[in-house]
């Protein structure tokens, strides 16, 4: 069900060159574009079985560098339910290995119930992790990076059940246990100057409460995803740190002229009490504020804004753009305009199949030029 980077990228270079073709308002010039994505259609079908498809799973970030390996997914109905309203619950499972050095497995599962009114989200993450860290702040030199490297494994746990019409509540559970086993000498961690510079083991129980009207979970055109959590962790349940982190993540999707869709998102995080440097809250990363390293900026609270537009070019093939603003602060009282940094960017993605999962390419500047490839909108 996807196809590889070099297979893509001949894709992407095709089909620029098709929309040149396509204005040049050329007969024979139209009919190899068409028979190019024929072609490309066929390849992503082949490799897709009707259950499961095993493909080879190729990644790229500032954080992870070339990332390779293997990646078995799923997109089924739960019980074979032939109702078309029914959302599709997806099941990858991923191995990787990156010029990072990082040896990366992960697993999750999003499934929809009962018409919808039941929704279950589960992930383990088992990775050994040389990373970056910066420090704790807003205002954070490039020359105070340092390098450690960490054993993790990760796992949540989520029921969520209809309230009303759109809107769901439930339980969450995490667990996270950390070795780190190599420290820059010298450095911010190496002299424990930080909570979790020695690892770290959480073990917390929280709540979810969304709201959510989208009309597609893969490439939603209109409605809300909204989402408030909060996570309590505490020595009683196994956890060696006691903190509390509440998040707020609103989303709109906005269909403003044919098939393009305008994506907008604001995201809070807040930690009380004694958190790890590990879990406090971040921006960066493919997720919050593409252009900058996941974690460059991190402290107690952290708010973010993005927008995404994104407009089809041609059959499975299409474009967008998107930009960001967001920021760290130790206390609420500190967040304001002129402490904000900015991000850009644009990408292309190719739909892979009919519930609208895309392969994507981002191009992104913030205090770096970045790059990234992988599956799935980000927002």
């Amino acid at each position: 069900m996807k196809i590889t980077l070099a297979a893509f990228l001949f894709i992407i270079s095709t089909t620029l060159y098709a929309q040149v073709a396509v204005e040049t308002d050329s007969t024979s010039k139209s009919g190899v574009i068409e028979k190019l994505f024929d072609f490309a259609d066929k390849t992503v079908d082949l490799i897709s079985g009707e259950k499961w498809s095993f493909i080879p799973a190729v990644v790229y970030s500032p954080e992870t560098n070339l990332g390779l390996g293997a990646r078995a997914i799923r997109i089924f109905r739960y019980q074979n339910d032939t109702n078309p309203l029914l959302r599709p619950s997806s099941l990858p499972i991923t191995f990787l290995y990156t010029l990072n050095n990082q040896a990366i497995f992960t697993t999750e599962l999003e499934l929809w119930a009962n018409e919808n009114k039941e929704y279950i989200n589960a992930r383990l993450e088992l990775t050994d992790y040389p990373f970056k860290f910066y420090g704790i702040g807003n205002e954070l030199d490039v020359t105070n990076e340092e390098f450690y490297s960490t054993r993790y494994a990760y796992f949540h746990v989520n029921y969520e059940r209809q309230i009303v019409k759109g809107l769901y509540l439930g339980p969450r559970y995490e667990f996270r246990i950390d070795d780190i086993y190599k420290k820059e000498m010298g450095g911010i961690l190496d002299r424990a100057e930080v909570a979790g510079s020695d690892g770290q083991r959480l073990s917390g129980l929280g709540l979810v409460l969304n709201h959510d009207t989208r009309d597609n979970i893969f490439q939603p055109k209109t409605g809300w995803y909204n989402s408030a959590s909060w996570m309590s962790f505490q020595d009683f349940l196994g956890s060696n740190f006691t903190f509390n982190q509440y998040t707020l993540d609103l989303r709109k999707y906005l269909n403003p002229y044919k098939n393009q869709v305008l994506a907008v998102q604001s995201y809070w995080s807040f930690t009380t009490g004694n958190p790890p440097f590990q879990h406090v809250s971040l921006i960066g990363g493919s997720d919050l504020m593409r252009g900058y390293f996941e974690g460059r900026y991190r402290d107690r609270h952290a708010v973010v804004h993005q927008a995404e537009y994104r407009l089809p070019i041609y059959r499975n093939f299409g474009m967008v753009f998107f930009g960001s603003a967001g920021q760290v602060s130790g206390q609420l009282s500190q967040f304001s305009v002129n402490r904000m940094k900015y991000g850009a960017g644009f990408g292309f993605r190719y739909k892979l199949n009919p519930e609208g999962l895309n392969i994507r390419i981002d191009i992104a500047f913030g205090d770096q030029r970045a790059f990234y490839f992988g599956l799935n909108e980000v927002l």
